[in-house]
């Protein structure tokens, strides 16, 4: 081990630009996993912390994966918050939610618009809302209330037992995000209609035909729906701005289940299929197992990204060892000449490319480490609306000890052509040699 850190020693340039090589190639790989071990272990933990147990979505049209887009409606969702727990007396809560796009306009906007003197800049805000039953929600995990009541009337007024007649609260929670980009607070006033107007001049007509809404509370982000601005309303209030209020369909997007003993979802879930063909029931682990596929795509990319840089850093490797052998061929061949093996000639080469691996190792997981914190900032600041505690990457065990393999292999494989030259050098030619 000796001669082959003098070697390295001799020649500090080549051999530290080397190393870099060996560990920017896997500090890549090392990145690339702590990515999709991050991504997976996050999801995997908010999953069994949400509460929900099981996931059912409408069996019809193509909706045969739980991440195929945006499921068709389920219809009679309100009937299915006590029809659930009739079928399977394992679950707690069946809580509908519906999940739709509306645009939304605060109070000054509106005074602007009707003395026609909208400034530049001041617009409406397209967003995400979520209608459900407040009191169908036990069990489930939901934002946290920062500021206001939330939601006053029990039930889903509107509902009124399936007449859609009942009144209307007319109320509304905004995330802390959409309550600064539409300035309003407590007690104020917002307007929502499923359209937006086609112009500012269309403004006034617009406010006229859109629903005000009071703020009524404002919240935590929401993690749940891909979204970093999201509304919350009542079911039926929902159903009203976007045409699923009447007793033949009754829109919902989702139905969360909450189990009382989530030990054996699997029956459960069999157990509510059996009892509703018109509804897809997933468990979490079929959830996770759609995000791990998913994952496992951008993984399987990673992976042949960090192959090639593996691919080019063994080259590299392999063309400095090999310059190596032949500038001390003439030492190599005395290693000989005065009584060791070639098996020991080879040895010397093989340590020499696995100290440069080492060395690589050293730079490769620093770098990796700052890189993945850095691109952690990044993502988390992107993706606004992650609970806290989310992080897109994970430095696992496996992950560390997949970088440390991927170093030896580059060293060893790199290693192996220049060790058997060394071991071939004729040992006459070369002491003769002037």
């Amino acid at each position: 081990m000796r001669a082959a850190w003098d070697a390295l020693r001799r020649r500090p340039g080549r051999s530290l630009l080397t190393a870099l090589g060996v560990g920017l190639a896997s500090g890549l790989v090392v990145l690339l996993l702590a990515l999709s071990a991050g991504v997976q272990t996050s999801a995997t933990t908010l999953a069994y912390a949400s509460g929900v147990d099981l996931l059912a979505t409408s069996a019809t049209g193509n909706n045969s994966s739980v991440l195929n887009g945006v499921p068709p409606p389920i219809p009679h969702a309100h009937n299915l918050t006590t029809e659930i727990p009739a079928v399977d007396p394992n679950a707690v809560v069946a809580s509908p939610w519906l999940v739709g796009d509306l645009v939304l306009g605060n109070g000054s906007l509106w005074n602007a618009s009707n003395s026609s003197s909208v400034p530049p800049g001041w617009t409406y805000t397209g967003t995400g809302v979520v209608g459900w039953i407040p009191d169908e929600l036990s069990g489930l995990e939901t934002p946290t209330l920062y500021n206001g009541t939330g939601f006053t009337a029990a039930g889903d007024p509107h509902y009124a037992d399936g007449t859609f007649t009942g009144p209307q609260t007319h109320e509304i929670v905004l995330d802390q995000s959409l309550a600064g980009v539409l300035h309003v607070r407590v007690g104020q006033g917002v307007w929502a209609s499923p359209a937006a107007p086609p112009s500012d001049a269309a403004l006034p007509a617009w406010y006229a035909r859109a629903t005000e809404f009071t703020v009524v509370g404002i919240s935590s982000a929401f993690w749940l729906i891909p979204s970093a601005q999201l509304a919350f309303v009542y079911l039926s209030e929902l159903q009203q701005l976007i045409g699923g209020a009447n007793g033949s369909t009754d829109y919902a997007t989702f139905v969360l289940i909450h189990l009382r003993d989530p030990t054996d979802p699997a029956a459960d879930q069999a157990r509510i299929a059996a009892g509703f063909r018109d509804l897809s029931v997933y468990t979490l682990a079929n959830i996770l197992g759609e995000i791990q596929h998913v994952v496992n795509v951008y993984r399987t990319f990673g992976t042949l990204i960090g192959a090639i840089g593996l691919v080019v850093a063994t080259l590299f490797a392999t063309t400095v060892l090999q310059m190596s052998v032949d500038d001390r061929s003439r030492e190599l061949a005395l290693l000989r000449a005065i009584g060791h093996r070639r098996a020991d000639v080879g040895t010397t080469v093989v340590e020499e490319g696995l100290l440069l691996g080492l060395l690589g190792l050293a730079f490769g997981l620093p770098i990796a480490y700052g890189g993945a914190v850095a691109l952690n900032r990044y993502l988390l600041r992107l993706a606004s609306g992650l609970p806290a505690g989310f992080s897109f990457v994970s430095f696992q065990p496996s992950v560390i000890a997949t970088g440390v393999v991927a170093v030896l292999a580059v060293s060893l494989i790199a290693s192996t052509v220049p060790a058997v030259r060394a071991m071939q050098l004729p040992v006459a030619e070369e002491l003769r040699a002037p």
